[in-house]
């Protein structure tokens, strides 16, 4: 039975979306340099957020036809047309001067810092730890000081 867009507007955990069989929750990226989160899924419910920064992560809690309600790192969010988004997963640096690290070990050198607030390139991930890039660096980071991966998601 197919769901209204307010019974989907509640997170689904473990399940899969309705429209693409893709996980619930999931994380995307906003496509473009700005992105409208509205209150409902369609044009015409009125805009409640904006989000300004290209590639973004965002997570995706519920899909209703070529509509995707997202949240960001403190929860705000709405919902947004499917054609804004983008499958590329980055990650917010929630810890400011975050040491990206040549190897995911906290005593391996440091190759790079990153300020609170960057939008890194998230590449693969070990329980721990995951593999960024941005500005031209590489490193490794601890889940922990990122948003935009689930703890213990390993990503190959």
């Amino acid at each position: 039975m197919a769901q209204t867009p307010a019974e989907q507007t509640q997170p689904q955990t473990g399940q899969r979306g309705a429209v693409t069989n893709l996980p619930l929750p999931r994380y995307v990226s906003l496509k473009g340099n700005e992105g409208n989160a509205r209150r409902g899924p369609s044009l015409s419910h009125r805009i409640d957020w904006v989000f300004r920064h290209a590639g973004m992560p965002l997570r995706v809690v519920a899909e209703f036809g070529h509509w995707r309600r997202v949240e960001d790192k403190d929860g705000a969010g709405g919902w947004i047309h499917y054609a804004l988004l983008s499958g590329v997963r980055t990650a917010l640096v929630t810890q400011d001067m975050l040491e990206l690290r040549s190897r995911p070990n906290p005593d391996a050198d440091i190759v790079a810092r990153a300020e609170a607030g960057a939008i890194l390139r998230l590449n693969e991930c070990e329980p721990d730890w995951c593999r960024v890039a941005g500005g031209g660096q590489r490193g490794w980071v601890p889940k922990t000081a990122i948003w935009g991966a689930d703890p213990g998601e390993i990503r190959d």
